[in-house]
């Protein structure tokens, strides 16, 4: 077998976008390739292997940020993974995700994620499952037990409301770990084209006037409830009563919808106000991390633990081992590689796999349940310092791609 690992130009778009077609179907009719001026203006980075002249797997990059610790860090989003299903099992996704993500590297993309449809292929590789995307079934009558907000009214939104509307996620997102910022394509939407993707955006507004949540829904077919159903893609809420006041108009619906689909992830305080938990996970999205660089992940992060010091290692991957020190001076962290050997390393401090490192990171998991399965080894000594300076936010994703 020689495969050549290599960027994807337009030349080689027939092939791509038919592989595509065939890993996840296509819209009756199929799926037309696009023009050169729609393949330029979309920005990805596509990359193939190729055996000989053909077409044998491919994936797209998009380079986005999203928040970790309270700030916006580079990432590869790594979507449209896909093998000739003649070819699969032959080797072919390893050397593909090394050279897209050599690339995202030498980018300073310091992070990696992607949406997998089996975990098990991209674990092998450094990935891990930090969280999930969800679409959530909740039944409209049960939103009309929600307890009415106090100060708070409801209004729809316009187009001169989108930077309130912006505003709103972007300090929600800053609270969470994964959250996309949306302020990059794919995710960056105009203003136009955002009310115009929905049937309407709600808004709750204080008595002081500041939009502190917002919901957009598509209200969907049909005036039965036992069959309406209308989706809603965010309900983004910053206070408890912003949030009932949101959840009770859509429940005001529920003469003539029975359900709403609204897209979520994790345990979202908006739905810490409601009165039950009758509800139903539709469809779920697990969503994986990987470190790309160590010290560019790690260093920088503000942490209230002055003074700290973290002797940690990472083992298992060409691009991520190595022994390294944090400590944490004026309020941020920072990161020294040492010159111990990876062998002698776990005499001394706790050492991570590739997985378990992503886990840290995201603050998904803690040591104690990573030494459970086998990502964290080594001297527990400072494995309550390794839990503590990544903690103190959910992980949340809100974007699929």
């Amino acid at each position: 077998m020689s495969i050549t690992v290599r960027p994807v130009g337009y030349d080689d778009q027939p092939a791509y976008t038919r592989l595509g077609a065939e890993a996840f179907g296509v819209p009756e009719g199929g799926r037309p390739v696009p023009t050169r001026a729609e393949w330029t203006a979309a920005g990805f980075r596509e990359w193939g292997a190729f055996d000989g002249d053909e077409l044998a797997a491919r994936l797209r990059v998009y380079g986005f940020t999203s928040w970790f610790h309270g700030a916006q860090v580079s990432t590869a989003g790594v979507a449209g993974v896909a093998v000739e299903p003649e070819r699969r099992g032959a080797g072919h996704v390893a050397p593909l995700f090394a050279a897209a993500l050599a690339e995202a590297r030498e980018g300073g993309e310091t992070i990696s994620t992607l949406f997998p449809s089996a975990p098990g292929i991209y674990r092998r590789l450094g990935y891990e499952v930090i969280g999930s995307f969800d679409d959530v079934d909740v039944p409209l009558q049960a939103l009309a037990r929600v307890p009415a907000a106090t100060g708070i009214v409801t209004r729809r939104a316009t187009v001169a409301d989108f930077d309130a509307v912006v505003g709103v996620h972007r300090e929600w997102a800053a609270r969470q770990n994964g959250p996309v910022s949306r302020a990059e394509k794919p995710f960056w939407t105009p203003p136009e084209k955002f009310f115009a993707d929905y049937t309407g955006v709600t808004l709750a507004v204080d008595e002081a006037g500041d939009v502190v949540g917002f919901a957009s829904w598509v209200r969907g077919e049909g005036y039965t409830p036992a069959t309406a159903l209308m989706e809603v893609d965010d309900l983004v809420a910053l206070t408890p009563d912003a949030a009932r006041a949101l959840w009770r108009t859509l429940g005001s619906f529920s003469t003539v919808v029975g359900t709403a689909r609204v897209s979520t992830s994790g345990l979202d305080p908006a739905w810490l106000v409601l009165p039950d938990l009758t509800s139903r996970v539709h469809a779920a999205h697990p969503y994986m991390l990987r470190v790309l660089d160590v010290a560019g992940a790690l260093g920088g992060v503000e942490s209230p633990l002055e003074g700290a010091r973290l002797p940690f290692a990472v083992r298992g991957t060409d691009d991520l081992a190595g022994a390294w020190t944090l400590t944490v001076a004026d309020g941020v962290t920072h990161l020294e590689r040492d010159a111990v050997e990876l062998e002698d390393a776990h005499h001394e401090r706790p050492v991570l796999t590739a997985n378990g490192l992503a886990l840290v990171y995201a603050g998904a998991q803690s040591p104690a349940n990573l030494r459970i399965a086998g990502h964290l080894t080594g001297a527990p000594t400072h494995d309550a310092v390794l839990g503590a300076v990544f903690a103190g936010r959910q992980v949340h994703v809100r974007d699929y791609f």
